[in-house]
């Protein structure tokens, strides 16, 4: 099973970073997360330089996609380079946004008829290219799920593991990373958010 987590120049590290530390919990011999880039290194917005583990026509062919988020979202939707590496199924793929990712999936067709949810910021540019916004920390429909809000990543690497995985993969995660003594109230939020999306 493989994950691509696709990160762009000036992108959200708690997007990228928090789903990847999650999604690694998981700890089987075929399970791996790798972050994907258009170019070698990329720089988020409080200037982390990481190098890419795959590119993106490799994350194309991953099991399972999702799109970080960051400041410069609205110029690469605009460069017809990056977003042409970029083939998605929803067939095959499960796919995800994180806040801004939602504008890309928009702009890559597979938002048709599907509402999706974002950060504040992004939400009249969503809105603009046909989709409509919920005031939702989290949604998905079939295989493709939206998250809003820089920690909502939690959702969506907790919807696909549980997807994948089941539902106590799911909460063995949560738990994991979650704070001490608040173990239970972040487990319970994260399947309250979660399992409405898990019986289709």
């Amino acid at each position: 099973m493989h994950i691509a987590i696709l990160t762009f120049d000036g992108f959200n590290e708690l997007d990228s970073f928090i789903a990847l530390g999650i999604l690694n919990r998981i700890k089987k011999p075929d399970w791996h997360v790798s972050i994907a880039s258009p170019s070698q290194q990329v720089r988020s917005m409080n200037c982390v330089v990481i190098e890419r583990q795959i590119d993106l026509i490799e994350a194309s062919n991953a099991d399972v996609v999702l799109v970080g988020s960051g400041m410069k979202t609205r110029q690469i939707v605009e460069d017809k380079g990056i977003m042409s590496q970029l083939s998605l199924d929803p067939s095959r793929q499960l796919i995800g946004a994180q806040c801004s990712g939602a504008l890309i999936l928009a702009k890559l067709g597979l938002l048709r008829n599907i509402p999706a949810c974002t950060d504040l910021t992004t939400k009249p540019w969503v809105q603009e290219a046909g989709v409509k916004v919920l005031n939702q920390a989290f949604y998905a429909n079939q295989g493709i799920a939206t998250a809003g809000g820089c920690l909502a990543s939690q959702y969506l690497a907790a919807w696909v593991i549980a997807r994948l995985e089941g539902i106590e993969a799911m909460k063995s995660a949560i738990d994991y990373v979650a704070p001490v003594a608040e173990k239970g109230l972040f487990v319970d939020l994260t399947l309250q958010q979660v399992s409405p999306f898990l019986d289709e």
